[in-house]
Order: structure tokens, then C-alpha cells, then sequence
């Protein structure tokens, strides 16, 4: 999937199976947050400040690109997916055993798996024409299920592909239940429209265009190659190194991917494949594709707020950040979460600190308390002294910034100090949350 990075405040995209970044060893408190925590411990950490940002607003490969040349920008996009999280796979009859079983298992990890994000987004419910009873029982099944998919991000591509299995049943029998044959038959077009080059990867396309084994494992090595290059264009630019060069073996490797289309298929089997896409849907413009999220965990201690939980904040725009108060990287993002709650909490916007303890005063709710009062942080704070809002949240480093829209959906996150060396997180944020203010 497509994955933004900002560092120094230049955005990068770059391709990867997992959605926690590149791990530099040995950085505590060096970097923009502390330590990433990872059961209780502390481990490797993310150097880079991740931001879904408003800077990327086509989150999905435009729906025309796939027979003729197009720009870099295009042709990554029309690759993978931005996404946080690995998202679940394409809606493929006939059966939903057979589905799970439509890439051959050395391809899979090539596949984007995007249908939960599409089933999130309010446009692809109107375009399905989802009755409000439907939209009701969806999002019913997005509380079963959002949870363990948004604390996928963090896991390696062998764990994450059984829980994904697991979380795919569960969509394709909700859909087989739920929907019509009409309304199942064009997510699968639009799916496939968002997965671009690599829904050619699946063994079920593979039968219905009539591809044989060489085409499909010419577009197979294609796609590692394109992996590859982007593989180490990302280690460059992390590590400092020059990378002009790797930039156009990328560019190149992309673009030789996306042409493979144009070359490889036969003419009947591109005039098929166009009208099993059916008709183009405008795939950029979907702007919720994340999960909803998590609920609080109740907690005992709260400051400067009766208890407060994200169903009752429904209508608002919720800014949660978890922090600990010893953390510098923490306080570096202070003055920011003030600014914030002075200039937008009579406008329907609510910061929500969480304050998640690593040392031994941090679990101190005393202690959290006068450090608040020492900064002046008068919003909402929730003493998360067992971490279980932190586990809940699957959240991996202080300080980290979520945005939770009116409806309780996450819609953007920033890990790190919001203007580690020049980056412009505050920003980003500010601009989410003034595009959100205007939603219903």
C-alpha cells in the first residue's frame, strides 16, 4: 500500500506491506517521539513523522489509468493504496470459501486488499443505492470488526493475513446476507477499478479474462520488481543517501508495471477486462476510508472533565492524543493542544488527552494531575494508568494525534512532534479538522 511520510516536511510515498514505517534502531527520545511501546516494552522505533494529510487527496488510483501512459504520481497511486492499515480483500463470486483462495499465495502479499475501505466510504454507499436500514446494520458490523483491522497496522504481513482472512468472512457473509446481487456485483467493479494492475494477480480474473500462467506471472514479476525499487528508494531516503538514481528505477519500474496492460493482453481479453470494470466510478473522491474509532476504555481519574466516551461526543470533532507528561517529545506538542482547545472548543471541536504512563510517575494520577496544571492543559484528560485505551487504540508511540470526525470515524493521524525539525503536523491537522467542521 501507498504510505506517506513526511521528513522535514517533504512528503514521500513509498510501497509497503505494513503500516508502521521504517524501524530505525536505537532512537529514544532522538527522534520526534519517545520510544514506540510494544507490550509493555519498549522496541524499535518509527524515525518519520507519518501523517495521512490533506496533501494526498486521492487516496485510491484514479479509475481510467490502466491503458495508456499517466504521470508517477499516477502510476504509484494506481498501485496501492494510502491507508494506515492492509484493508480486505476483493468481492469475488461465487463462493465466499473460494474467494479467500482467488490469489495464489505467493501473490497475495501483491494485492491490495481494499474492499473495507470502500465499504466505509458514504459515496460508495450511494452509489450501491444502500438503503438507511443497510447504512445502520453496516456500521453495526463496523463495530464488530474496525477494532481488530485498525490495530492490524502494526503487525508484520504473516500475522496480519489469518486475522484478515478472519475479518474477509466476516464482510463477504455480511454482504451475501445484506445485499443484492446488483449491489455485490458493482462493489466488485469498483474494487477491481481500485485495485488497478494487480487485480490481474487473481486466479479469478486469471479465468474469466482466459489469462495463461506466463502472462500472469509476467505482470507477477513486474509487480515484485516495482516493490523492489521502492524498497530501496525508501531505505535511501531514510538513511540520507543519494537517491536521484532510485527515483527514476522506480519511476521506471512503476510505469513498465502499468504498461504490461497495453502489452501483455490479448485485445479480447482488454475488451473484457473493460467491461468487467463496468463504468468508471471517481474512486479520489472518497474521503472516509478508515475505521471508526475504538470506544474509550472507562477509566478512573479525569481531568478537567466528567468522564466522557466518543458515542456521546457524536456530532463533534474529536482531536484524541495520547502523551505522558515526562515525555519531551510530549511537551514539544503542548502549546499546540492548547491552542487548539482555546481556539475551537465553543466551535464544536474537543481535545481529548490520554495520558498513557511508561515510567513509574507517570502511573502517579496525582502526578498527572499537577503536571497538567503545570502546563496549563485544561482540556479533557483521561489517566490511562492500565494503557488499556492505549491497547484499544493499538497505538505504538508518544506523542500521537488522531482525528475523529462527527460520526466517530477516524478521518487522519500524526505520530510524532507535530513540527519535528520544520514539519508542518500542526497544519495538517488544522486543515482536517476545518474540512470537517463543515461536514454533516
Amino acid at each position: 500500500m501507498v504510505c506517506l511520510w513526511r521528513v522535514n516536511d517533504k512528503l514521500l510515498k513509498r510501497y509497503v506491506l505494513r503500516d508502521n514505517g521504517f524501524v530505525l534502531k536505537s532512537l529514544p527520545r532522538d527522534g520526534p517521539h519517545r520510544n514506540e511501546r510494544f507490550s509493555g516494552s519498549t522496541r524499535d522505533v518509527v524515525w518519520a513523522n507519518k501523517a495521512h494529510s490533506n496533501d494526498f487527496v486521492d487516496p485510491f488510483p484514479a479509475s481510467r489509468p490502466w491503458f495508456g501512459d499517466v504521470a508517477f504520481e499516477e502510476l504509484i497511486m494506481t498501485i496501492r493504496i494510502v491507508y494506515l492499515l492492509l484493508i480486505a480483500l476483493a468481492l469475488l463470486p461465487p463462493a465466499i470459501g473460494t474467494q479467500l483462495e482467488s490469489v495464489s499465495s505467493e501473490n497475495r502479499s501483491l494485492v491490495p486488499r481494499q474492499l473495507m475501505a470502500l465499504l466505509h466510504a458514504p459515496e460508495i454507499h450511494q452509489e450501491l443505492k444502500l438503503s438507511s436500514k443497510q447504512v445502520t446494520e453496516l456500521e453495526s458490523l463496523f463495530a464488530q470488526i474496525d477494532g481488530p483491522w485498525f490495530q492490524l497496522r502494526n503487525q508484520s504481513p504473516q500475522q496480519q493475513l489469518p486475522i484478515l482472512d478472519s475479518l474477509d468472512l466476516r464482510v463477504h457473509s455480511w454482504l451475501a446476507e445484506h445485499t443484492t446481487t446488483e449491489q455485490r456485483q458493482r462493489l466488485r467493479q469498483i474494487e477491481l477499478q481500485a485495485q488497478s494492475v494487480r487485480m490481474l494477480l487473481g486466479n479469478d480474473l486469471a479465468v474469466e479474462l482466459k489469462l495463461d500462467s506466463m502472462q500472469q506471472e509476467r505482470f507477477a514479476k513486474l509487480a515484485r520488481s516495482t516493490e523492489a525499487a521502492q524498497s530501496a528508494l525508501q531505505k535511501a531516503v531514510m538513511s540520507g543517501e543519494p537517491s536521484d538514481e532510485l527515483q527514476s528505477k522506480a519511476k521506471a519500474a512503476a510505469k513498465a508495471e502499468h504498461d504490461a496492460v497495453g502489452k501483455v493482453l490479448k485485445p479480447e481479453q482488454a475488451r473484457r477486462l473493460q467491461e468487467m470494470l463496468g463504468e468508471s466510478f471517481e474512486i479520489a473522491k472518497l474521503k472516509r476510508i478508515y475505521p471508526m474509532a475504538p470506544e474509550f476504555v472507562a477509566v478512573e481519574d479525569w481531568l478537567n472533565s466528567k468522564p466522557l466516551t466518543l458515542k456521546g461526543l457524536r456530532g463533534k470533532v474529536v482531536l484524541v492524543h495520547f502523551y505522558a507528561f515526562q515525555c519531551h517529545n510530549c511537551h514539544a506538542n503542548f502549546e499546540i493542544y492548547r491552542r487548539w482547545h482555546e481556539q475551537w472548543r465553543e466551535k464544536g471541536v474537543v481535545v481529548v488527552g490520554i495520558q498513557t504512563p511508561e515510567t513509574t510517575q507517570e502511573r502517579d494520577p496525582v502526578a498527572v494531575k499537577s503536571a497538567a496544571a503545570e502546563r496549563k492543559l485544561e482540556f479533557p484528560i483521561m489517566v490511562d494508568v492500565a494503557s488499556k485505551n492505549w491497547e484499544a487504540w493499538g497505538n505504538t508511540m508518544w506523542p500521537t494525534v488522531y482525528v475523529v470526525d462527527k460520526n466517530g470515524y477516524l478521518r487522519q493521524w500524526w505520530q510524532g512532534e507535530l513540527n519535528w525539525k520544520g514539519a508542518t503536523g500542526d497544519k495538517t491537522i488544522e486543515q482536517a479538522v476545518q474540512q470537517l467542521l463543515v461536514e454533516p
